[in-house]
């Protein structure tokens, strides 16, 4: 009788093991699902696609078209923003400075102009007029390509470099550490990326975080 005690505890015991592994299991296997599921963005290091949009001039353009550059400055970007327009004339220094070195600035809008009508196509046209933009000026029709880099502010930098005929990610994140102020900046992270680039020089910062506005999305 003793020994059969001792066995019917023992199979209890057993039972209760494999229960907790079974549910332990099932609790890894819907929260990896989970994370799998989730949307993400490129991140450095990945190869970058290209796209092709429209431009404020009424042409379609793509990365591919810049045959001699060796990368790209990437900036989603819009007009109502109030941390993008802080910006505005530093993007236009960022082009002028190192679009002759082959990193020119691609600026994208990607919010939708029936949720924020201050960044519809015609007031794009105007805004780049108005503060001299000397780079393209793309709208992302459909909202498409900014879920595919994984911009989620305006603004929103990517540092891409070409290498073996692909889109190479090599920083992504904020212009620099100051939006209110450029005389106040202390860390030039575009800046700082492109000109290692250039050196051929690791990149002290490769990512940091966006500030800005949120992207418009269609409701």
């Amino acid at each position: 009788m003793k020994n059969l005690k001792i066995l019917m505890a023992a199979f209890i015991a057993g039972l209760g093991v494999l229960s907790f592994t079974t549910t332990d299991h099932k609790a890894d296997t819907s929260q990896n699902t989970s994370v799998n599921s989730a949307v993400k963005g490129y991140e450095v290091g990945d190869e970058a696609a290209d796209f092709k949009l429209k431009n404020i001039d009424g042409k379609m353009v793509s990365l591919s078209d810049f045959k001699s550059s060796k990368g790209f400055i990437v900036i989603f970007t819009c007009n109502h923003c109030p941390y993008a327009k802080k910006y505005e004339d530093r993007i236009v220094e960022l082009d002028k400075k190192f679009k002759d070195q082959g990193y020119p600035v691609i600026a994208v809008n990607p919010n939708d102009p029936n949720v924020q009508p201050e960044d519809g196509y015609q007031q794009m046209i105007e805004r780049a007029k108005q503060k001299g933009f000397t780079f393209p000026y793309l709208v992302d029709e459909g909202q498409k390509i900014y879920p595919l880099y994984g911009a989620t502010k305006t603004p929103h930098v990517f540092v891409l470099q070409k290498e073996n005929g692909k889109n190479i990610v090599k920083y992504i994140g904020a212009i620099d550490n100051n939006y209110e102020n450029p005389d106040d900046v202390s860390e030039y992270y575009v800046q700082d990326a492109v000109n290692a680039l250039i050196k051929s020089e690791p990149i002290k910062m490769t990512k940091t975080v966006a500030i800005g506005c949120t992207i418009k999305v269609k409701k």
